[in-house]
């Protein structure tokens, strides 16, 4: 806390709030405090969530990483899966491709990585220097003219100058100020559940996907682990009613759904059942009409979750953390900042956002006659990874902040 309180000392652009401690939230703290902010991050968990599946960064967010001194570490924790397998409903073989013909990824360049390898390389670059609030949240948010007042779950106030909401997909942040999530949130029309589970099929190095209409499970094998990250999928016209907040409700969906398919299926089902660590959710994205309103600003899946569908999510949190921070370094109040980060950033997210709808070579077909033409496509696929990434990975070019100038004056709140 040393190094914390010697900055707060020091500091001349004012105080910011950051909500959420996974990816987001700590990329635009360490921007921040680059910057000159003081900066508190404040956490509903009781640590840092490890583990997760594994994540891709790829493209402009790879650019961010370096940028931050981060991608050695990132890419020394690079998971080089080497094929990914497609298996049909009964396990037989249907395609087996390389990853980066999947993702539309740059060999060589993108990386993937655990999760939780992320959030602690992106903590550790910010630990010393941001004060994180652990085991706490935000219950209520109170703006006026000279700040933000926040009433914490723990039962402390404070005042900032700066609230950013990094929490997430179901974010407390933009439930306070913008109201409750379902306007927000475009459901893709998929329920999924993610687990660890022993790696009793010896998988090394690679993914195996199996699919029948409407259906998919996934196992990922990161490294030559004992242990695989298990994903099971499915179609589900209308979004789960509240009846699923509660984890033995989701498991009984996810095991009726289930119920009648062949392959390992079973033994997956079963170790959803047992697994310390599941996660249900629907897939779904965020769509707002402003990401901003007054001191409050949202940022990665808060503001523009793009599901694990685009395989982007962790990438856009990196970029659009750099942009928002470099827009507050770059202006003299938070109105300008804040209009400028969704000026320049917004047409980013949308076109990555828009990769759901790209081709017709979905994951998860919901027919079987787009399985067949999906599993053609596949078969036609060189065996080789694409030289070049898809536009929508690469179609920002980062600026330089004026932040990163010595000499940028003095940053103050606007009115």
């Amino acid at each position: 806390m040393g190094s914390w309180r010697m900055g707060m000392r020091n500091a001349s652009k004012g105080t910011v709030l950051i909500s959420g401690a996974s990816i987001a939230g700590p990329a635009v703290a360490f921007w921040l405090h680059r910057y000159g902010f003081t900066v508190t991050v404040v956490e509903k968990s009781s640590g840092l969530r490890g583990g997760g599946y594994p994540i891709d960064v790829r493209g402009t967010a790879v650019e961010v990483a370096r940028r931050m001194g981060i991608l050695p570490q990132l890419q020394q924790a690079h998971i080089d899966s080497r094929r990914v397998t497609f298996l049909d409903a009964d396990g037989s073989e249907a395609a087996v491709v390389h990853p980066q013909a999947v993702v539309g990824g740059v060999e060589g360049w993108d990386v993937e990585v655990p999760r939780g390898d992320l959030a602690e390389v992106l903590y550790g670059a910010v630990r010393d220097d941001v004060e994180f609030l652990f085991d706490d949240s935000m219950d209520a948010l109170t703006e006026h003219e000279h700040g933000v007042d926040v009433t914490f779950r723990s039962g402390g106030r404070r005042t900032f100058d700066l609230v950013l909401g990094a929490d997430g997909l179901h974010s407390r942040t933009r439930e306070l100020v913008f109201g409750p999530e379902q306007q927000f949130h475009r459901y893709l029309g998929y329920c999924f559940s993610i687990f660890t589970m022993p790696n009793t099929f010896e998988l090394s190095h690679e993914v195996l996907i199996w699919n029948t209409p409407g259906r998919a499970a996934a196992l990922y094998a990161v490294g030559d682990s004992d242990e695989l990250h298990a994903f099971l999928n499915f179609a589900h016209p209308e979004p789960p009613g509240e009846v699923l907040r509660g984890p033995e409700a989701q498991r009984e969906l996810v095991a009726a759904t289930f119920a009648d398919d062949g392959w390992e299926i079973p033994a997956m089902v079963a170790a959803m059942r047992h697994a310390n660590d599941p996660f249900f959710d629907t897939v779904s994205q965020v769509h707002l009409p402003r990401w901003s309103s007054g001191r409050v600003a949202l940022l990665g899946d808060a503001a523009y979750a793009p599901s694990f569908l685009t395989g982007q999510g962790s990438s856009l949190a990196l970029v659009g953390a750099y942009m928002l921070a470099g827009s507050l370094a770059d202006h003299r109040d938070h109105t300008a900042a804040f209009a400028a980060y969704e000026r320049d950033t917004r047409g980013f997210v949308e076109l990555n956002q828009a990769q759901v709808g790209a081709g017709d070579a979905a994951l998860f077909p919901t027919t079987a006659e787009a399985l067949e033409k999906r599993n053609r496509r596949l078969r036609g696929l060189t065996a080789l990874p694409p030289k070049t990434g898809r536009p929508a990975h690469t179609a920002l070019t980062l600026p330089e902040h004026t932040g990163d100038r010595p000499g940028n004056g003095q940053w103050r709140v606007g009115r």
